[in-house]
C-alpha cells in the first residue's frame, strides 16, 4: 500500500495556490464563526435550564411595590396579590401550540401596596379564522393571588413595521418590556410572571423548556466545523499539482 502511495504522489509535487489558500482560509473562518454562535447558542439555553432546575424548588417570592433586581429573580418562582388592569393589555403574535397559531395574552397587574406593576403571560390562546379579527379575552376584575415563574424577556429580537410607535398597539410582534415601560405612566418590574398551570385566569400554558432545541444548535454547530475543516482539505487536495 505505502509502494502505491508512493507511486501515487511521485509524480506531483504540493504547489498550493496563494489565493485559492486565501479564499479557503475566508471560507474556513466564516463556518467557525457561525459554528461558534450555535454552540454559544446551546450553551446558553443549557444553563438558563439549570438555573430553572436550581431554582424552581424555592420557596416563591413576594413581589411587591419595591423595584427588584431582574437577574435575582431570573426563573425564580414568584407570588402576587393585586389585579389585572386590560387597559393595557396585548396580545403577542405568532405563537404556535401543537401546530396552531395564536397569540400569548400578557396582562399588566397592578400590585397591592403601591403603583408598581409587573407583566403576567397568561397562556397561549388560538388565532381567529381571519387573522385581522383580534380573538376577545376574558379577565377577571377581583382580586387575585398569583403564581407563576419570573422570566426576563429577550431583547434579542427583530420587529417589523412600528415596533417604536408610540400609539398603542393591541398586538405585538415580540414581548418587548423595554417598549411596554416606555408606553405607560407608572413603574413596572423588571420581569414576566408565567402563570402556574394551576394558578386562575390563564390560558394554555405549556411553557417551553429553556433547553429546547438543544440537540439541534449543537447539530448546527458541528456541521458548521465540519465545512470549516471540508475547505481546507479541499484547498490542500487541490494543491498536489502534476510536476
Amino acid at each position: 500500500m505505502c509502494a502505491g502511495v508512493r507511486a501515487i504522489t511521485s509524480g506531483r509535487r504540493f504547489r498550493p495556490s496563494l489565493w485559492g489558500g486565501v479564499l479557503s482560509l475566508a471560507v474556513a473562518a466564516g463556518c467557525l464563526q457561525l459554528g461558534h454562535w450555535q454552540y454559544g447558542k446551546a450553551e446558553r439555553k443549557q444553563a438558563a435550564q439549570a438555573v430553572l432546575d436550581q431554582r424552581s424548588t424555592d420557596a416563591p417570592v413576594s413581589l411587591g411595590s419595591t423595584p427588584m433586581d431582574a437577574d435575582s429573580l431570573r426563573s425564580r418562582p414568584v407570588l402576587i396579590r393585586g389585579r389585572f388592569e386590560t387597559e393595557r393589555q396585548f396580545l403577542v403574535d405568532n405563537r404556535v401550540h401543537r401546530e396552531q397559531a395564536g397569540y400569548h395574552v400578557i396582562t399588566p397587574f397592578h400590585i397591592d401596596g403601591g403603583n408598581m406593576r409587573v407583566l403576567v403571560n397568561r397562556g397561549w390562546i388560538p388565532a381567529s379564522a381571519r387573522h385581522t379579527d383580534i380573538p376577545q379575552v376574558d379577565t377577571p376584575s377581583g382580586p387575585l393571588e398569583l403564581r407563576g415563574t419570573a422570566v426576563v424577556p429577550s431583547t434579542r429580537f427583530f420587529t417589523l413595521g412600528d415596533g417604536d410607535s408610540t400609539n398603542w398597539q393591541p398586538v405585538w410582534q415580540n414581548l418587548d418590556l423595554a417598549r411596554f415601560v416606555r408606553l405607560v405612566p407608572w413603574p413596572v418590574q423588571p420581569v414576566v410572571v408565567q402563570l402556574d398551570a394551576a394558578a386562575p385566569a390563564g390560558f394554555v400554558r405549556d411553557w417551553p423548556r429553556p433547553d429546547e432545541r438543544l440537540e439541534r444548535h449543537l447539530s448546527y454547530a458541528y456541521q458548521w466545523y465540519g465545512f470549516a475543516a471540508s475547505a481546507m482539505l479541499i484547498w490542500l487536495a487541490l494543491g498536489w499539482r502534476r510536476r
